[in-house]
């Protein structure tokens, strides 16, 4: 396991984004219901916070309720959308400890009245915080996010606001709803799967992908310092040769 003092503290990401991947799988190896590894995840939440905040990384973007998760059963949905509340609330004053700025993106319109409420009364506490920006990706998936880019590129266009040859990948970054973030450097899963789940498939170009069998719940500090570290130890070429890269 690696420690802070392990991370060349020069070259940390400037955007890390984790698929928080596991819950129901921990629970259900401990005999319980989804929603009792849900509640348990709220350390590593808290503990990636912590660790993104220490190594001053500029953006955390957690998925955290995809759109394709409405499809699960009410009951778990249900308990997940109380839990946000519950965890939200609570996890405030760690935010403000960390100088933590909350941003959220998705379809924010499902949520229920309450969940949002809670959350945008979190969102403005923190605005004026200077130190890491945390994004909730709820009530996400990528597709969405592209579509409703066109849909916006297509009504500037019609418009007359936007013409055909003034659209290129800036152009439609811009219409993004994640806009506001940069590509991430580096992506985390958890619990083993080997697939990114219509997450930032726009922004994941570059990437540089770091895969773990541990399961979310289980996930400190610690693991994201070895992941952190790991990415320190690769070459990221962008097309160029690795001679290129060590020319410059």
């Amino acid at each position: 396991m690696k420690t802070i003092e392990d991370i060349d503290l020069t070259r940390v990401p400037r955007h890390v984004a984790i698929i928080m991947d596991g819950n129901g799988r921990w629970a259900q190896r401990q005999s319980k219901v989804r929603l009792f590894g849900h509640q348990h995840a709220t350390q590593a939440v808290r503990d990636a916070v912590e660790a993104a905040a220490r190594l001053h990384v500029g953006f955390l973007t957690l998925y955290t309720f995809s759109t394709e998760n409405w499809n699960r059963p009410k009951a778990e949905v249900d308990g997940l959308m109380q839990l946000l509340v519950k965890t939200i609330n609570e996890e405030t004053p760690t935010l403000m400890e960390n100088n933590v700025r909350l941003c959220v993106v998705g379809e924010t319109g499902r949520l229920p009245q309450a969940s949002w409420q809670a959350m945008q009364k979190v969102i403005d506490k923190t605005a004026a915080n200077t130190g890491t920006i945390l994004t909730l990706a709820l009530s996400y998936s990528s597709r969405w996010e592209i579509a409703e880019a066109l849909k916006a590129v297509v009504n500037d266009a019609a418009s007359g606001k936007l013409k055909a040859d003034d659209v290129d990948e800036e152009t439609l970054r811009g219409y993004l709803p994640s806009r506001f973030i940069p590509d991430p450097d580096l992506l985390i899963r958890t619990g083993g799967e080997l697939r990114v789940s219509n997450f930032l498939l726009w922004q994941l170009a570059y990437t540089e992908f770091y895969f773990t069998d541990l399961l979310w719940p289980d996930f400190r500090q610690e693991h994201f310092f070895d992941a952190v570290y790991d990415y320190q130890n690769r070459q990221r070429r962008y097309g160029k040769t690795g001679d290129q890269v060590k020319a410059k």
